[in-house]
């Protein structure tokens, strides 16, 4: 091999591997453009109506924020079960919920969230019958008179609890009673959502249906 032909095999094996490196950058380039917002709604939809962007969108609904306010706070890394906990609390505080999520990643628990603004375990509270896993929190209210829930404490867990069963009890208009058979089953309230409703949109089907064709009405 001469050494004119030499060269030309070396400046082909650079230019080859300089247009590879261009199209690594090109592509993590590309990649870094997919936002961890954009990457929650496809997975929302890619996993159904009642999946994820179904349990964001009733979030929004219900406590009156757009879609792109609660995937802020799941950016923020909050997760899924505690995003109602999050927009809960602002909203009795009349705070924004970036300042509640600033005390959560500092480490706070959400009871200590809840008394740093002046709330305690009364706002927390829904007329139910007592029953597991909200056993404990009830027994709370239950043993104790009205005057004494502000002295009251909870995990962070049975806050968590307590928001999402007021949540998809008061927005789907379904009985926090029910609400809590489902959870006794182990289930998270994403999954918990996306059945109820299901089992809401099914019953208002049925009504409709009745109504149009003049079946089930009362004689």
């Amino acid at each position: 091999m001469s050494v004119i032909m030499w060269l030309k095999d070396k400046q082909k094996q650079k230019e080859t591997a300089m247009r590879k490196s261009v199209a690594f950058l090109v592509v993590l380039f590309l990649c870094a453009l997919v936002t961890p917002a954009q990457a929650g709604v496809d997975l929302g939809v890619s996993i159904g109506d009642e999946g994820l962007r179904g349990f964001y969108l009733a979030v929004g609904e219900h406590y009156r924020v757009p879609e792109k306010e609660v995937l802020k706070i799941k950016k923020r890394h909050i997760p899924d079960e505690e995003i109602p906990v999050v927009l809960f609390i602002a909203k009795k505080a009349r705070v924004a919920p970036s300042t509640v999520i600033d005390l959560r990643l500092r480490g706070m628990s959400w009871m200590d969230i809840t008394l740093r603004f002046g709330l305690n375990a009364e706002i927390f509270y829904v007329p139910v019958r007592v029953g597991p896993p909200y056993g404990k929190a009830y027994g709370y209210y239950l043993n104790k008179p009205k005057k004494k829930w502000k002295r009251l404490k909870f995990t962070d867990a049975e806050v968590v609890n307590l928001v999402n069963l007021r949540f998809i009890s008061e927005h789907y208009g379904y009985s926090a009673e029910e609400v809590m058979k489902l959870r006794e089953k182990g289930k998270n309230f994403v999954v918990i959502h996306g059945e109820v409703k299901k089992i809401k949109r099914g019953k208002a089907g049925i009504g409709q249906h009745r109504g149009k064709g003049g079946k089930g009405k009362k004689r």
